[in-house]
């Protein structure tokens, strides 16, 4: 690989080798542990509650790491350092699990410091991995790579949770331990070797290149991009709606349309099923770069449109009671989520190496951890606002579809925000007006 935009389907299947081996770390930590400390230990639901939101939380300092893979110039340290503090985690958090029931304070401390580094380990690791894809990936080719890496990292969800159950019975805290830190030590290897020799070598620094801006002015100059600051808040909002809405969906139909356990869980299943079709749609339409529907743009203004009218509709079949197509307004509220999401991604990849910085991609990483930092901090409010916000409703109207009503057509006002900064991200002339804007300001 001589130049940029060079890496070709095989290496892209690599690169989401690294997110299906951090998917499988995660999701024993959200997953696994989360029903172990809830049911096997009988401790509060709020305790994995909050280490889940703690892990989110340090998604902040996101910037940071991708400003530290900006000043050396290389990824794949900052992905393995990530991946192995990950790894570091998922074992740690096991073993504090399995510490809980005989050593209270040395199992909590140990799990706070576990997840702690679980959230460390996510936000280095998956903010240099898309800087890699960003400089790597070919333009027409983004909308697909976005697609096959997401979907890697539900392979990652969808192979490690059933093995790892199998593998726990009969369940004890060693058995735990033992099956949490194989799997951890299992996935650090495979995101080592997918990355062997992927990231071409980058030429060595100019003598003459000034040194490079501290932190929180190099932070200060990306938020002073118009389309880097459009895109953080479009990020933020559209997550936040994307996110609030997973705790309530299967409530509110097992409360509204009287449907068993096993029924919402087919009911989450058929959603699930309509992301990945939205992400493989917008893989398909964008990836020969030809004609107006290979925008990255288009795409993610169609998926936060159609996500609210799916959303609105679901709302409107809370009032018309059973017998209303709820299932098909599920699966189109998937739909139009994967088309979004991907298509972001993609938008994402591309806007990280734009704006006018005279060091060209020195930004890169600083950018796409703001953007992940917002996705971040969404992904933790979005849930439990999500909840809190259907709790709130139903003491003011004290019942129970007009409270779900009013939290999923809020949902459905956030995407339709979102759609409206989204439309005006990207656009030929915003982006000359926002170089000569920069250009001017270097120059001054």
């Amino acid at each position: 690989m001589s130049g940029p935009a060079s890496f070709g389907w095989g290496t892209i299947v690599r690169l989401g080798l690294v997110q299906t081996a951090l998917g499988a770390i995660v999701v024993l930590i959200t997953s696994t542990l989360n029903r172990v400390m809830v049911v096997e230990l009988a401790l509060p639901a709020a305790l994995p509650g909050g280490l889940v939101a703690l892990h989110y939380a340090v998604q902040v300092l996101r910037p940071r790491w991708g400003y530290g893979s900006d000043l050396g110039r290389r990824r794949t340290p900052w992905i393995v350092g990530g991946m192995a503090l990950l790894a570091l985690g998922g074992a740690g958090a096991a073993l504090g699990t399995a510490l809980v029931a005989t050593q209270a304070a040395a199992g909590y401390g140990l799990l706070v410091v576990s997840f702690l580094a679980v959230g460390i380990g996510v936000g280095a690791a998956g903010t240099s991995l898309l800087v890699l894809l960003s400089t790597g990936v070919a333009p027409h080719r983004r909308g697909a790579a976005a697609t096959i890496v997401w979907i890697m990292m539900i392979a990652g969800f969808v192979v490690t949770a059933p093995t790892a159950g199998h593998l726990l019975d009969p369940f004890s805290g060693d058995r735990l331990v033992a099956v949490s830190s194989g799997v951890s030590l299992i996935a650090f290897l495979v995101a080592v070797a997918a990355l062997w020799r992927v990231e071409p070598a980058r030429p060595p620094v100019p003598a003459q290149a000034p040194p490079a801006g501290p932190f929180a002015r190099v932070l200060a100059e990306v938020w002073a991009e118009p389309e880097a600051r459009r895109f953080t808040v479009f990020v933020f909002l559209a997550m936040l709606a994307y996110s609030a809405q997973e705790l309530i969906l299967e409530p509110f139909a097992g409360l509204v349309f009287a449907l068993s356990p096993g029924a919402t869980t087919k009911l989450s299943g058929l959603q699930n099923g309509g992301v990945l079709a939205g992400m493989v749609f917008v893989a398909l339409v964008t990836a020969n770069g030809r004609g107006a529907l290979a925008s990255l743009r288009l795409w993610t203004v169609t998926g936060c449109l159609g996500s609210a009218a799916s959303l609105v509709a679901i709302a409107a079949c809370g009032f018309a009671g059973p017998g209303t197509p709820l299932r098909p307004c599920v699966v189109g509220l998937g739909l139009f989520n994967g088309i979004f999401a991907v298509a972001a991604i993609g938008q994402m990849m591309a806007l990280a190496g734009s704006g006018g910085a005279p060091d060209g991609e020195s930004r890169h990483g600083t950018r796409m951890g703001v953007w992940g930092a917002a996705q971040g901090l969404a992904f933790g409010l979005g849930g439990f606002l999500g909840a809190a916000g259907v709790d709130l409703a139903r003491l003011a109207f004290g019942t129970v579809v007009p409270a779900y009503a009013a939290v999923f057509v809020t949902e459905a006002a956030l995407f339709l925000v979102a759609a409206g900064l989204a439309y005006r991200i990207g656009r030929p002339e915003r982006k000359a007006r926002a170089i000569e804007t920069l250009s001017v300001r270097h120059a001054v």
